[in-house]
């Protein structure tokens, strides 16, 4: 309001601090490999987690990777004391259930963490559902990596109790976690988003609700520019991977993380942003992307992309 004074704004904002949200209960809808990560994360940190998913078959195949993926993470971190790692992994899956009904798992979750295809439609319809059965108090957020949070939230009533939860994967090693604040994302959202990320030992940075958000937005252009580098023929894709990782210090090169990636996801972001800015040139497609898009050369998990593998 125009006629508060300052003395009022900083209570204001005192009492708005004082009433956010502390995430005990978190609903993972999505149990593939990102949202098989986030419960798993959630739960080891002591968070109450129900992992949803449509069928039985994909969360038993979940948990199993869930499960190997502690094992892994135990044997690192409980070296010398195997029991220790034993009585961990009993804990984290104590934390963890397992529903095939997103509908019914809301209406006791203050936190619902949305992992599934990167489609806006199905997305939206999600959200619309849950959110005439989720109580007043629950947070949304989405994890996607490409599509406008504003968009979605707007599919429901609670845009001020929505925002972005952005993991890298994968989720169980990668400490980053991009919190996305709307428009509309209420303050007390947005610190509840911040806190929630921290009690998983992430390291959160906050951004506003941009195409790509901070590391796909930087990633992406520079992964399409390597693409138009080569199409021209201005140096070999074997010698920009070179170039990269020796002169940049870049773990993979432009190629091969475009492989190890999915070609297919890469042009679907890239076609998704071309969309919203149609004149922007960092935006634009790539002809060769899309011809090894369409012969179903997609990567490592198709055995070919941009480089063959056995």
């Amino acid at each position: 309001m125009a006629f508060a004074t300052r003395p009022f704004v900083r209570f204001s904002s005192a009492t708005a601090a004082a009433k956010k949200l502390v995430v005990k209960h978190v609903a993972v809808i999505g149990g593939g490999l990102m949202g098989a990560g986030i419960a798993q994360i959630a739960a080891a940190t002591g968070h109450t987690v129900i992992l949803v998913d449509q069928s039985d078959e994909i969360l038993n195949k979940s948990k199993k990777g869930i499960e190997d993926s502690l094992k892994k993470l135990t044997k690192k971190k409980f070296a010398d004391k195997p029991e220790a790692g034993a009585e961990f992994i009993e804990k984290t899956l104590k934390n963890l259930t397992t529903s095939t009904d997103p509908v019914s798992v809301v209406h006791s979750t203050d936190l619902v963490v949305e992992a599934i295809v990167e489609n806006l439609a199905v997305k939206n319809e999600l959200f619309k559902t849950l959110d005439k059965f989720a109580p007043e108090h629950t947070i949304f957020a989405s994890n996607t990596s490409s599509l406008p949070i504003t968009e979605i939230a707007n599919a429901t009533t609670r845009q001020d109790r929505f925002g972005g939860l952005h993991f890298f994967n994968p989720v169980p090693l990668m400490k980053l976690v991009e919190v996305i604040k709307t428009p509309m994302t209420s303050q007390k959202t947005f610190e509840s988003l911040m806190d929630f990320s921290k009690a998983l030992g992430k390291n959160p940075v906050s951004c506003k609700d941009t195409p790509g958000f901070i590391v796909n937005r930087l990633l992406v252009p520079y992964l399409m520019e390597a693409v138009r580098l080569f199409e021209r023929g201005d140096a070999a894709k074997e010698d920009i991977d070179v170039a990269m990782k020796l002169g940049a210090g870049y773990p993979m090169g432009p190629f091969e993380l475009l492989d190890y990636v999915g070609l297919d996801t890469s042009k679907y972001i890239i076609d998704g942003w071309h969309l919203l800015e149609p004149d922007n040139p960092l935006f634009a497609p790539s002809p060769l992307l899309d011809k090894l898009v369409e012969e179903k050369k997609l990567g490592k998990k198709t055995g070919e992309g941009f480089y063959k593998y056995k």
